[in-house]
Parts: C-alpha cells; sequence; structure tokens
C-alpha cells in the first residue's frame, strides 16, 4: 500500500510536462526545452548554471558544505539531419542519435530552418506497387521526407540545406488517466522527476548538509556527453541519475535477455559495475522502508546512461541510477505509467533526506 503522504502529480506539474514534452530538443540543439525547464525550477533552486553545450544546473545550497550531490536525466531527444537533397527535391536523412528508419514511414516531420519550422512528410510507395524482388525494408538508405517542392532550388528558397535538423511534431496525450504518450519521453520525464523532486524539497523546507545539483543534461544520445562534461565542471561526491528502461512486457520482448519489467509496478533499481552497491541497497532500503514499490534490472557491462559518465569520471563518483519503465523506446509513441513517475520522484526525494541524516552522511564523506 502507497503511503497517503506520497508525492502526487498536480494540474500544474501535469502543464509543465505537457509544455516540456511537446518542446524540440534534438542532441545538440536542446534550448527550446531547457529553457522552459529552466523556467520552472527556478523558484526552487539558489542559483542556475548553463555550461558551453546547455546542460543546465539548478544549485541548491551551493556554498555551505563540501559535499556535492547531483541528481540528473539528459535533456534530448532524437532526431535526424538533412543529409542530402535531390534534383528533384526529395530529402535524404541521417540520424541524430537512435533514431529507428522502420517507424519513420508515413510520418509528417518538422525541419528547423532559419527561417522557421518547414513541414514535410517521410513518403513511401504504396503496398501494392512495391516489387517483392527488391529490399523495401525501411532503412537510413531509402527512407526519405517530400516537403512538397518541385526541385532542389524550391527546398532552398525554402531555407532547407544540408545539416537542418527533423524532429518529429507529435505532442503529449495524457491516455486513460494512467500512462502520458509522446515523443522524447526518453528522457524528458527523467527531467520532469528531478524537477519535481527539488520543487518538492522545497516546498517541504528541508535544509540540506549538502550542495545539490540539479542537472539536465545535453548529448546523451550521442554518447553521454553533456554528463561528461558537467562531471568534470561540477566533481561531484555523488550522482543519482534517473533515464528510462524498456517495460518487457509488450510483445516482441525477450524477458531472459531484457528483464521482466512492466509498466504500473513501479521505478525500477538497476545493478550493473558502474552502479555503487552501497548507494544502491541504501535506495533500496528506502524504497521497502517507505513502502515504495520498486523493480530491479541487471545490466551487466554498462547501463548506457549517464550513470557510466559520472561513475568513471574525474577520481570515480559514486552513482545509482532509478529508472521509468517505458514502453515502445525511440518511438513517436513512447509510454510511462503516472504511479511509476510518483513512485520515482518520492524514492529520490527521501533517499536524498536519508543521505542528509547523520547515517546517510555515510555516502558523501
Amino acid at each position: 500500500m502507497i503511503n497517503k503522504n506520497h508525492y502526487s502529480i498536480n494540474e500544474d506539474s501535469i502543464k509543465f510536462l505537457g509544455k516540456y514534452l511537446n518542446s524540440f530538443s534534438p542532441t545538440g540543439y536542446e534550448s527550446e526545452g531547457q529553457e522552459i525547464w529552466k523556467n520552472y525550477i527556478n523558484p526552487y533552486v539558489e542559483k542556475i548554471e548553463t555550461d558551453l553545450y546547455g546542460t543546465v544546473v539548478g544549485i541548491l545550497n551551493p556554498n555551505n558544505s563540501p559535499y556535492k550531490l547531483i541528481i540528473e536525466a539528459h535533456a534530448d531527444e532524437i532526431s535526424w539531419y538533412v543529409n542530402h537533397i535531390t534534383e528533384d527535391g526529395i530529402i535524404y536523412v541521417s540520424r541524430n542519435g537512435g533514431s529507428d528508419p522502420q517507424i519513420a514511414p508515413s510520418k509528417r516531420v518538422v525541419i528547423h530552418t532559419e527561417k522557421g519550422l518547414v513541414h514535410g512528410v517521410f513518403g513511401w510507395p504504396a503496398i501494392h506497387i512495391r516489387k517483392s524482388s527488391e529490399d523495401k525494408t525501411p532503412n537510413v538508405d531509402n527512407i526519405f521526407v517530400d516537403i512538397g517542392a518541385f526541385n532542389r532550388k524550391e527546398v532552398e528558397r525554402m531555407g532547407v540545406h544540408v545539416g537542418c535538423v527533423i524532429t518529429y511534431p507529435d505532442e503529449f496525450l495524457m491516455m486513460n488517466h494512467n500512462y502520458f504518450v509522446c515523443r522524447s519521453l526518453d528522457n524528458k520525464i527523467g527531467g520532469f522527476i528531478i524537477a519535481e523532486v527539488v520543487k518538492k524539497i522545497r516546498e517541504s523546507g528541508q535544509s540540506l548538509k549538502f550542495g545539490l545539483y540539479v542537472v539536465n543534461s545535453v548529448q546523451e544520445e550521442v554518447g553521454l556527453r553533456g554528463a561528461k562534461m558537467i562531471s568534470q565542471a561540477i566533481k561531484p561526491h555523488m550522482a543519482i541519475v534517473t533515464d528510462v528502461t524498456h517495460d518487457t512486457s509488450t510483445p516482441m520482448m525477450d524477458k531472459k535477455t531484457q528483464g521482466d519489467i512492466k509498466c504500473g509496478l513501479g521505478p525500477v533499481i538497476v545493478y550493473a559495475p558502474s552502479i555503487h552497491k552501497n548507494i544502491r541497497e541504501f535506495i533500496l532500503n528506502t524504497a521497502t522502508n517507505r513502502k515504495i514499490t520498486f523493480q530491479r534490472l541487471v545490466s551487466s557491462r554498462y547501463t548506457g546512461t549517464d550513470t557510466d559518465a559520472f561513475a568513471y569520471s574525474n577520481k570515480g563518483v559514486s552513482s545509482a541510477l532509478i529508472s521509468i519503465p517505458l514502453k515502445y523506446m525511440h518511438t513517436t509513441v513512447e509510454m510511462v505509467h503516472k504511479k511509476d513517475v510518483e513512485q520515482a520522484v518520492q524514492l529520490i526525494f527521501e533517499t536524498l533526506k536519508g543521505i542528509n541524516s547523520s547515517e546517510g552522511k555515510f555516502f558523501i564523506d
């Protein structure tokens, strides 16, 4: 049974989540989403800093303790680049992050140009005219964008050129009162969670014994780059990362290799070499003591998240990962369960409270 005092998402938070998810934050161009996130956390932190590449850091208690603790998510979403424009005005693409060519055909897109957004579609031949002898599986070599231009010159007059970023315009949906559905839940839902944590800390009147750095990193989707940079800048003693992981209850998933994870059964506490066992066990004990349901997942050699970047930076940073079960990763219909999000906020909040106590101080000494 969930404690009645646990965090619950309210209407104002839902409005922020929808606005944040609907903003465009392709890898390398995260500023629109970052501005929304920064404005939301501003009343709850003492200081905000932004690094050269756009990672935003909200800071609580920066000067009264030698200890630095990061809670972190990443802000960027997968996208495409304009890679080639034919004489007939057709646009071929390259990936910016882990974009999936198989979901592209028939999707609407927007191309980001200096003149504004240009609308287009990923076209695809009709089923009854494709030759069975030819390979017509969508891949980066054959998917294309049509913006209704007559030729290359018309494409260029619209402001489209090689290097323009392409994103999907799909927007936030609250489905059946339980699920959040949108592109970029990987990992804007993490950004939402850490924003709600710092909001809850301030509203509860917690006085911290460490500096808390609330980090929304850029460029995770292309190699954890924002986290690597910000870890070198902050030099934290501890990092608690939140990201998404696969719901394996859906079709075509293999639980033997991917784990047994399901939306609605709580946040996921992860086991991997980059995760410090003492912090993980502290989080597990916190969840048990506070009656927060959770799931466990093994990530073997590496987590594939910013956790790895923090853990192995500087002289090593004690790191942990709390993940949110997600359906249909790297599509435009990613789904997370409202209950998992609420319990993740509560779990991180209670973990920070524990670290703030005399017993918890062990983890930052």
